[in-house]
C-alpha cells in the first residue's frame, strides 16, 4: 500500500492510500469532464500524472451533454424543529430517488428553497448529494444572488464534486440585458464549468440567451417562460449549440418536448419519481398517449402548487413528503404555511398518486 497526497490544485481528492498502481480521479478541466491518472511506481518516481489522458486511454471525453437529457430532480431541503438544515432526511430521500432511477439532481434550487439558504447550507447539501449518488448521477449546484456569492457557492460546490452549475433567475430590480450579460459572463469566466442558465422572466431576453450560447462553458438553458412558440423559435435559432430544457415541470413538459426540450425539471418527482421518469421515457420514445396518461396522474400536484401565483409550490411538497414517512419540517419564511383544511385537501390529492406510484413499483419489480 502506498500513501499519496495529490497536491495538483485542479484535482479535488483527499489524501489517499493506493492499493494498486493507478488511481483515477476527476479533473475539473474547464468545460470538459476529463480524467487524470496518477501513476505510482518505476516510471516517474513516487508519482506522476498524465494530463491528456485521451492520448493513453479512451475514457477521457468532453462533458457529456446527453447526461442531462433527463428528469432533472430538485430534491427538497429539510429543516429540523429549530429551523436548521437537516441532512439525514435529505440523504434518505436522495438515495430513494437514485434507486428509483433519477440521473440528475439539483439540490437547493427553487422548489428546494434556494433563496432562504446560506452558502454553507447549499454547499453542504451539494456535498451530501455527491456522496450519495457517486458516479451514478450528475449533480448541478444552484448559484445566484450577488456575483461574489454565486461564485463562492460555485467554486465550493465544484470542489465537493458537482458536475456543473445552474445559474438561478436574476432577482434584482432595474435589470437590463446589458447588466445581465455582464453578470453571466463574469460568473461563467470565474467558474469555468458546465453551466445552465435559468430563464423565468423576460430578462434575460431570448436574444441574450442566444449570445450566451456561444460561450464555451454554457451547455444549456432551463426555460420557464411558458410561451411554447417563443421556445420553439429559440431552439431552432440556436441550431443545436446547446440543449434546451423545460423549466416548468410536468404540467408543460410534453409540449416543450414537442418544441425541442431534451428534459425537464421536477419537484413533484420527490413524491412520485417513477411516474415522472416513465413520463419522460414515454416522451423520449414518442409515445405521447402514454406520456399524457402519466401526466394526468401527476397534474393534481402541479395544479395545487400553482395556486395563488405558485405560492403553494414548496409547502405542498414538504407536507406531502410526510405520507412517505419523511419529515422535511416547515418551509422557511417567507414561504406559505398550510392551514389544517389545506393539509386535508392535500391528503386527498396525494392518495391516488401514491397508489399509482406503488402500482408502478410492483409492475417494474414483476
Amino acid at each position: 500500500m502506498i500513501a499519496v497526497l495529490v497536491k495538483r490544485p485542479s484535482l479535488v481528492i483527499p489524501p489517499i492510500v493506493l492499493p494498486t498502481a493507478l488511481y483515477y480521479g476527476m479533473l475539473n478541466d474547464r468545460s470538459q469532464r476529463s480524467r487524470i491518472v496518477i501513476a505510482v511506481g518505476a516510471h516517474g518516481g513516487p508519482w506522476s500524472y498524465v494530463k491528456n489522458l485521451s492520448q493513453v486511454l479512451p475514457m477521457a471525453s468532453t462533458f457529456d451533454r446527453e447526461s442531462l437529457w433527463q428528469v432533472q430532480m430538485v430534491p427538497l431541503t429539510a429543516f429540523d424543529s429549530r429551523g436548521m438544515l437537516s441532512l439525514e432526511p435529505m440523504q434518505h430521500n436522495t438515495q430513494r430517488l437514485l434507486d428509483a432511477g433519477v440521473k440528475v439532481f439539483i439540490p437547493c434550487a427553487g422548489s428546494s428553497e434556494f433563496h432562504t439558504l446560506t452558502a454553507d447550507e447549499i454547499v453542504s447539501a451539494v456535498e451530501m448529494t455527491c456522496q450519495v449518488v457517486g458516479s451514478r448521477a450528475s449533480v448541478l449546484a444552484p448559484v445566484g444572488l450577488q456575483l461574489s456569492h454565486a461564485a463562492d457557492i460555485g467554486r465550493r460546490a465544484l470542489q465537493a464534486g458537482a458536475s456543473g452549475v445552474l445559474v438561478m433567475p436574476l432577482g434584482f430590480p432595474y435589470l437590463s440585458d446589458d447588466g445581465a450579460r455582464d453578470y453571466y459572463s463574469q460568473l461563467i469566466k470565474q467558474l469555468e464549468c458546465p453551466t445552465i442558465v435559468y430563464k423565468k422572466a423576460p430578462l434575460p431576453s431570448d436574444r441574450l440567451l442566444l449570445e450566451l450560447a456561444q460561450l464555451e462553458h454554457v451547455v444549456g438553458v432551463k426555460y420557464a417562460v411558458n410561451d411554447i412558440s417563443a421556445f420553439q423559435t429559440i431552439v431552432h435559432q440556436d441550431e443545436g449549440r446547446i440543449d434546451w430544457f423545460c423549466g416548468s415541470a410536468e404540467r408543460f413538459a410534453p409540449f416543450f418536448a414537442l418544441a425541442g426540450a431534451r428534459g425537464y425539471t421536477s419537484g413533484a418527482g420527490n413524491i412520485c419519481p417513477r411516474l415522472t421518469l416513465s413520463m419522460h421515457a414515454s416522451q423520449s420514445r414518442g409515445d405521447w398517449d402514454e406520456a399524457l396518461r402519466l401526466q394526468k396522474i401527476i397534474l393534481p400536484i402541479e395544479y395545487y402548487r400553482a395556486r395563488d401565483d405558485s405560492s403553494y409550490n414548496v409547502s405542498f411538497l414538504k407536507y406531502a413528503m410526510k405520507h412517505l414517512d419523511l419529515d422535511f419540517g416547515d418551509p422557511r419564511p417567507p414561504y406559505r404555511q398550510l392551514t389544517t383544511a389545506e393539509m386535508q385537501e392535500i391528503d386527498d390529492i396525494i392518495a391516488p398518486i401514491l397508489e399509482a406510484e406503488r402500482t408502478m413499483i410492483e409492475s417494474l419489480t414483476a
